[in-house]
């Protein structure tokens, strides 16, 4: 008899937006075409500084190294200190990804968590730090303060610093609070900061950041990724960096498990990753959106909270989402319900800037129709 499979997949929650099948057709059936606010998707062509390096590095036939090129290692430390004034990240403290969110992942199974362990997860947060936890067979708990974990310590605390979906930005004594209660229990913090970039009302900070951390990285990893900086999310390029013992030993793990970026995608990512013209080019294009949208959704009568960073806009008429979601869909305009993000989020939709300025502008005019 032929092996069966251990179901691995009924331990995880469906895929969110598979949910979303009736609203998109709603939204798609407006004359003017749906507008797809729903996900963090760019839509915006690579640079062909980027692209040109992909293709310069095509003929590569060899394996790619796990721990990257020196080359990147050495572009990525440079770009975290000149754009975001992280200071001390050395070569060895940079590991290239398949894409933050496989990281994010496979990040307890690498650290080697398990049913004893338990991971800490913001209230409202990116779905996948739940599914990693699950895939480790490791316990969930949702905190967004120290006072509610009480005295339980963690294996492994996430932090997301702008939040995806609120846009919620951490000021510095929070995270100098959260890093010094990680250290004193042993709990190993990682920041998924791949949205530090987009501030617009408020400044994020690193959890490398010395005035968070004080220069001293141990016990701390950042998570960045090039997909919305470079819109490089067909790239699937990011990387990991912080403590030199973390990170050594996720290289040593990932080896094993040939998790190798391409080498055509380390060159694409030396080449975003040197170049900020792009990037501020990239901010530019999403401040326009947030710019559109913002009026549009509250003169529809959204109240839109925090949202001081990043890409969304967390959005609410103090309604169930899923009655948002139909309302907007009826104007052809698609948005993610923020219970995919946690119970907190029952009566908010997520709305992503994520969509050309042409969309946009179409998605504000049918906000202003009422």
């Amino acid at each position: 008899m032929p092996h069966q499979p251990r179901g691995v997949s009924a331990s995880l929650p469906e895929f969110p937006w598979d949910t979303l099948t009736d609203a998109k057709a709603l939204a798609g059936a407006h004359p003017d075409g749906i507008v797809d606010l729903s996900v963090g998707t760019p839509v915006d062509p690579v640079a062909p500084l980027i692209s040109d390096a992909l293709a310069a590095a095509s003929s590569a036939s060899g394996y790619p190294a796990t721990a990257g090129t020196a080359r990147l290692r050495e572009a990525a430390a440079a770009a975290l200190a000149r754009r975001f004034g992280i200071t001390g990240v050395t070569e060895a403290a940079v590991l290239p990804v398949i894409g933050s969110k496989e990281l994010i992942a496979w990040l307890p199974t690498l650290l080697g968590l398990g049913p004893a362990d338990a991971v800490a997860v913001p209230e409202l947060a990116y779905p996948t730090y739940d599914v990693g936890a699950r895939l480790a067979g490791a316990r969930v708990l949702r905190a967004d303060s120290l006072t509610q974990l009480g005295p339980q310590a963690p294996a492994l605390f996430y932090l997301n610093s702008p939040s995806n979906p609120t846009g919620r930005v951490l000021g510095v004594d929070h995270l100098r609070k959260v890093v010094g209660w990680a250290r004193e229990r042993g709990v190993l913090v990682a920041s998924d900061e791949c949205y530090l970039g987009l501030g617009w009302d408020a400044q994020p900070l690193s959890v490398l950041h010395p005035s968070v951390c004080d220069g001293d990285h141990t016990g701390l990893l950042a998570i960045h990724s090039l997909s919305k900086s470079s819109s490089l999310a067909g790239y699937r390029a990011g990387f990991v960096a912080g403590d030199p013992a973390v990170v050594a030993e996720l290289l040593a793990v990932r080896k094993h498990a040939g998790m190798m970026v391409p080498t055509p995608v380390q060159a694409a990512m030396v080449a975003a990753l040197d170049d900020d013209s792009h990037e501020k080019e990239q901010r530019a294009r999403y401040e326009r959106r947030r710019d559109a949208l913002l009026p549009a959704l509250r003169a529809a009568g959204f109240a839109v909270d925090h949202s001081e960073a990043g890409l969304y806009l967390w959005a609410t008429r103090d309604e169930p989402c899923a009655d948002s979601v139909a309302w907007l869909a009826a104007r052809g305009v698609l948005v993610a319900p923020g219970h995919f993000y946690g119970p907190g989020g029952a009566r908010h939709v997520r709305v992503a800037l994520t969509a050309t300025d042409e969309r946009v502008a179409a998605a504000a005019q049918r906000l202003a129709g009422g």
